[in-house]
């Protein structure tokens, strides 16, 4: 009995090797598929030994936000820094912000995260790290803004249906000295100054608190350092090579020297 082929199969094997997909092309739908959920070309792998983590956005907690807002899901940021702390190839983690703030529970998620890792950790802070940004820019093991780049400071807020009662003003009282402890405990700024911009009035339009620019949470100690990408390598790479780290100095121009 004879066994007849399907073209498909025949087609495959007349097609020369110039014409079948490459491992590259094979690989492009992944490639793809991790800008488009993670915002990233690539997840924790042996190379490089640096990780990059992107939080862009809005902090997207346990509800999900409109279609049309960006943001940055905590249940998939969470997964990628368990990778990369399990990953012996990488070193170090930098973490990029441009965040408009979000959910507070999701916020500290990723900030206890942050700061919980066992790797050099550095952060920067472009355009803005506002709101429950500032817990996850200050986990870092060092902290650099953009001098152009804000931070606000303000109380927390609930959203929803709200209940008159003491027990609900307590749960938000209880719930913003979270935010104060946990940003007190990893920067230099004082319980007191950050409580003093927090609930600062006349600062921001129809609301409590205060922007805070990059040279200004330099010198609250909100920050380490002002500086970009370059810097923020180049700390990452001294802080894996185990060389001490040194406080910034801020210079006469008003820049920072090391």
């Amino acid at each position: 009995m004879e066994y007849n082929r399907s073209n498909s199969e025949s087609a495959n094997e007349e097609l020369n090797p110039a014409e079948k997909p490459g491992v590259n092309e094979m690989m492009a739908p992944t490639a793809i598929n991790a800008l488009k959920e993670l915002g990233q070309t690539v997840v924790p792998s042996g190379e490089p030994d640096i990780f990059c983590l992107t939080i862009i956005g809005q902090i997207e907690g346990h509800i999900v936000m409109p279609p049309h807002n960006k943001t940055t899901k905590y249940e998939h940021i969470i997964p990628q820094l368990v990778a990369a702390e399990q990953n012996k190839g990488i070193k170090g983690l930098l973490i990029i912000l441009n965040t408009v703030g979000g959910d507070v529970e999701a916020g500290l998620a990723i900030a206890e995260m942050i700061a919980s890792l066992s790797k050099p950790t550095v952060t920067v802070v472009i355009g803005g790290g506002h709101s429950i940004g500032v817990p996850i820019a200050v986990a870092s093991s060092y902290s650099i803004i953009a001098e152009s780049a804000t931070m606000t400071i303000h109380p927390i807020r609930m959203n929803g249906l709200i209940i008159g009662v003491p027990q609900t003003f307590e749960y938000m009282e209880k719930m913003q000295e979270r935010v104060v402890k946990f940003v007190t405990s990893h920067s230099r700024i004082t319980e007191g100054q950050f409580k003093s911009l927090m609930f600062q009035t006349g600062e921001l339009n129809r609301d409590i608190g205060t922007a805070v620019g990059g040279l200004d949470a330099v010198k609250y100690g909100l920050m380490d350092e002002v500086g970009g990408i370059g810097a923020a390598l180049k700390r990452l790479n001294d802080m894996i090579a185990g060389q001490d780290v040194m406080m910034p100095v801020v210079g006469v121009a008003g820049g920072l020297t090391q």
